[in-house]
């Protein structure tokens, strides 16, 4: 699913063995931004609503940032990073 072969920025090369695979980068990569869009999404409310703001409102905005910066983050790791290259995810990545 990389898009870095059709754009002509893979080699389709295998990586190091010690590097991390695709499955762990993105999920790291989606806690990382889950926290993130989270936080940014709550200040976003608080400036949005000023002083009407509720608390189930905020917990809503929250979640909302949550889910959609940490989906789309891991979307676009899937999609750029050389780990998720089909050659090193069948290299690399376990197998469940």
């Amino acid at each position: 699913m990389a898009l870095r072969k059709a754009l002509g920025y893979s080699e389709g090369d295998l990586m190091r063995s010690d590097c991390k695979p695709c499955s762990r980068l993105m999920r790291q990569t989606a806690g990382i931004f889950t926290v993130g869009g989270a936080f940014g999404f709550w200040v976003l409310c608080r400036l949005h609503y000023g002083p009407r703001i509720t608390v189930p409102r905020s917990l809503r905005w929250a979640a909302c940032g949550a889910v959609s910066t940490s989906s789309a983050t891991a979307l676009l790791v899937r999609l750029f990073s050389p780990e998720c290259e089909l050659q090193n995810i069948a290299a690399y990545d376990i197998k469940r």
